[in-house]
Parts: C-alpha cells; structure tokens; sequence
C-alpha cells in the first residue's frame, strides 16, 4: 500500500511538472539503462521545489523509485508540516539526518540494501540568490557521497547538474513561479569503474578526497549555462 501511495504521488508530480514546465535535458550519448540506476546524484541544490524535475524521468523507473529509493532528508526540511509531508509521501525510504556527522546518518547507511536507489544532493544544503549557502559560505560537495559509493559494488550511476530553480523558487521568497524552462544535464558512469578510476584504495581517507575533488569539479564546470 505505502508503495502505491509513493508511486501515485510520483506520478502526480511528473504530470503536475510536464503541464507547467518546460524541460530541457542534456542526455549522455551512452544509454542510460534505468533498471540499473543505483546511485542519483542532484548537484547544484537550490530549492525545496526540485522534485519537479521527475517531470522527464520515464514512468517504469518511477516504480522503481516508490519502492526502492533511499534518501537522506534534512531534519529541518522533513520536520516541516507541508514540505516535509510532501517528502514524505514522494517516498517510505526518505531518511531524517542532521547536518553532523552523528548516528542520524548511520542510520540512514543502515537502511541501504542490495536493491536500493540512492539519491543524494552532496551538498547538504541550498545555494542562495547570492551563490552561496545561507551562513555566507561557497557551495562545496561533503563527504556522505563517498561513503556511500564506497558501499556499491556495481550498476550505474546517474549525476543530474541542474540549472538550478531560482528562477521557479528562491528559499523562503514565496510560491513557485510556473511556465518556467528547467535546464539539467546528465551524466552516467559504471560505478566500478568510477570507483577504480583514482589512484587510491577505495574507502580510504584519500580515495574519498578524490571523490569529493571530482564531484566539486563537475559541480562547477557541468551546470547548464
């Protein structure tokens, strides 16, 4: 039941998102095999209204996401009464952690199984108008990401650049604004291969840094213009 209850509400929301926006996709030219997809990776995180961009995602893979999808959730976020019910319903495997390195987030690692879908914006927290976070601080790529690599073994994943929503929504400046243009680029890699391309153990201090390195790499070089 909770299943069919997250893959309506998916569902709802692509509909609701192919009426009101427009969206302009940059594909990789290798395919994307989405019954594979184990890792999403949203870089550039600007606003609570980003689940609009299932909008171009396929329907079978949105099944998938009801009943497969692991997700860390900011507690700030999910504790609030319409968001963070909304949140909730997009999925049972959203997560609650806080922005420390404490037993919210090992929680949340405990929760990952053979068969879930990780998706993650590595940031942890949202651009403001100004491009930075909201203590004055530049938007930087932290380390959960490459924990969580570190536990995959195989599959694809996907990492979405996202041109970001200021111009749908900017934090805590009011309602969506609609007929709107959503530009993202994808990227997909092998995650063993992905994982074997730095010259470092896997799980280590410095194979982590590597990762977080490219990541915040893309991160500032693959957003759409």
């Amino acid at each position: 039941m909770r299943r069919l209850i997250s893959f309506s509400v998916l569902l709802f929301l692509k509909g609701l998102s192919a009426v009101f926006y427009k969206f302009k996709v940059g594909w990789p030219p290798q395919q994307i095999r989405w019954n594979e997809v184990r890792l999403i990776i949203f870089l550039n995180h600007t606003s609570l209204f980003e689940p609009i961009f299932l909008g171009f995602l396929p329907t079978s893979f949105l099944w998938r996401l009801s009943g497969h999808l692991a997700a860390p959730g900011a507690d700030k976020t999910l504790n609030r009464p319409l968001v963070g019910t909304l949140y909730k319903l997009l999925s049972p495997g959203i997560t609650s952690i806080t922005r420390k390195r404490d037993d919210t987030w090992e929680h949340f690692m405990d929760t990952i199984s053979d068969d879930s879908i990780i998706a993650i914006a590595p940031e942890g927290r949202m651009k403001r108008k100004n491009g930075l976070d909201l203590d004055g601080n530049k938007m930087t790529v932290r380390g959960g990401v490459a924990d969580i690599l570190a536990l995959l073994q195989n599959g694809q994943m996907a990492i979405g650049y996202s041109g970001g929503l200021h111009h749908v929504q900017i934090p805590g400046e009011g309602l969506p604004k609609l007929f709107k243009t959503l530009k993202i680029n994808i990227d997909t890699l092998e995650i063993a291969d992905y994982k074997a391309s730095f010259n470092a153990t896997v799980g280590s201090s410095e194979w982590k840094k590597q990762v977080l390195d490219d990541l915040q790499h893309r991160l500032e070089t693959k957003i759409p213009v």
